[in-house]
């Protein structure tokens, strides 16, 4: 098998060489030996790692060559991962040893599972690599041999002592560290403080199921990171009190406290935040954005249960949504009208797209009860002579074609004076619900299918006679 993917790879290579002006009938026997290094090491970049190494066994050349690479990606599937982890750990050790110091490595990502052995060999050989070699970027994907649904309290507190000890073995690997991933661990308090203060080159960081003890605060300080990423952690509170150079932060949040704290984050620009937790607690977007003015792109994710912030005075927001430039709201209850999103158009002058996602998703829930709880949003409608100069294209996702949505494109339509498309899909379809709750009937669709109905629609949605002079364009898109 492996010589026959060496066979497949060699013929691949020809072809790019065809590409690139090589006229391979002029080429002697041995063609691919005869290839100029620069494009037979042009060719290796665009392939995966491991095959390049098992290639390398081709011919001196290919070793050679192979010893050459500006970017080492190593990356298997979480599945592949599960056989093959000892493979990943030796191939990443002989890679790195056999490199020739004078080229930058642009690129190192690793993805390894949380095995001690496996673990401590590949960091003691990127650490090496980091005092030995220049490298622009460096990244670890620490993988459990468990997923999160099958671990217990007792095996996140396991891979977190397995994990802690890594870290200490290989400290000049983690301090060179650009990106780092983890999942499924439960540090104690000192744990992710040290993370950070050791990861001085950090630039991102990603937690999914990671906490410092349930209802721990989190607090992050951070000269360089510019990512974080916090998914299914149980904080009661993620504080983040100094990041001068933080532009993007993804928390997904369980618990029913105040979830984030934005201290001294000056760049940041792209907020994403998903609650998954139903609760009769709602969010004040004046409050979180508070000490931040900067956020141009923000994603609010509700996962078709109770809106968990609450739409405000539209004077209280305008100060803080000021750079505002790009609106993503998703999961928004089918049951419930939509017209209370209007409080983001008043409050954000700059916005230029709007996307709006309705789906009940019932995977998503904690059980089917949830199902029946949904309720309106309470909120004062907006001035009737309200206008908007920068909005210029609306999506929704889950269009029906009923008064609902009808009336919500008209009064957008009508307030955005610039706009110029409104592009209109149906529900999205998700596998998971289906086998999951098959019992649980679906609404029958209304969007529009033929030609007819859809040219109905857009006049209907354009009667009224302050719309034609509209010059926005009315796409469905099933």
């Amino acid at each position: 098998m492996k010589l026959n993917r060496v066979r497949r790879r060699r013929r691949d290579m020809q072809k790019a060489a065809a590409v690139n002006g090589d006229r391979l009938s002029e080429l002697p026997s041995d063609r691919l030996s005869q290839l100029p290094n620069d494009l037979l090491l042009n060719i290796l970049e665009r392939m995966d790692t491991l095959d390049v190494f098992r290639a390398s066994f081709v011919s001196k050349q290919m070793q050679k060559l192979a010893s050459m690479l500006s970017q080492i990606v190593i990356d298997l599937g979480d599945g592949e991962l599960l056989g093959k982890n000892s493979i990943v750990a030796d191939v990443t050790c002989k890679i790195l040893s056999k490199r020739s110091p004078e080229i930058t490595i642009r690129n190192l990502k690793v993805k390894l599972l949380l095995t001690p052995n496996d673990c401590r060999s590949v960091g003691k050989s990127v650490g090496l690599a980091m005092a030995t070699q220049k490298l622009d970027a460096a990244e670890f994907d620490i993988l459990t041999p468990k997923n999160s649904y099958l671990c217990k309290d007792a095996d996140l507190l396991n891979f977190a002592k397995q994990f802690n000890t890594f870290f200490a073995d290989c400290p000049d690997a983690f301090s060179g560290l650009t990106r780092l991933q983890l999942e499924n661990l439960r540090f104690g308090e000192s744990d992710i403080p040290n993370i950070l203060s050791t990861c001085k080159r950090l630039e991102s960081l990603c937690f999914f199921e990671c906490d410092a003890r349930i209802q721990s605060v989190l607090h992050v300080e951070h000269a360089g990171l510019i990512e974080l990423v916090i998914s299914h952690g149980k904080f009661k509170t993620v504080q983040l009190d100094c990041l001068p150079k933080l532009q993007r932060v993804a928390y997904t949040w369980i618990l029913d406290e105040n979830p984030l704290v934005l201290g001294f984050v000056p760049q940041l620009s792209k907020l994403s935040l998903t609650n998954i937790r139903l609760s009769d607690k709602t969010l004040m977007l004046s409050q979180l954005l508070a000490n931040v003015q900067t956020v141009s792109d923000l994603y609010l994710d509700v996962i078709s249960e109770k809106i968990w912030f609450r739409p405000e005075c539209p004077r209280v927001l305008s100060h803080l949504l000021g750079q505002l430039r790009f609106v993503n709201l998703d999961n928004l209850p089918e049951e419930c009208d939509i017209a209370w999103t209007m409080f983001l158009l008043e409050a954000a002058p700059s916005v230029e797209e709007l996307c709006i996602t309705v789906w009940d998703h019932m995977c998503a829930k904690e059980s089917q009860k949830t199902h029946s709880k949904k309720s309106d949003v309470k909120w004062e409608p907006s001035a009737p002579n309200f206008k908007h100069k920068n909005l210029a294209k609306l999506t929704i996702y889950g269009f029906q074609s009923d008064s609902k949505f009808m009336r919500y494109i008209r009064r957008v339509m009508e307030a955005a004076l610039n706009i110029k498309e409104v592009s209109l899909h149906d529900r999205k379809v998700c596998n998971i619900c289906a086998v999951l709750f098959p019992h649980i009937e679906v609404r029958p669709s209304t969007y529009p299918r033929s030609f007819e109905e859809r040219d109905s629609l857009r006049k209907k949605i354009t009667e009224a006679s302050m719309m034609m002079a509209s010059s926005a364009v009315i796409h469905f898109r099933s």
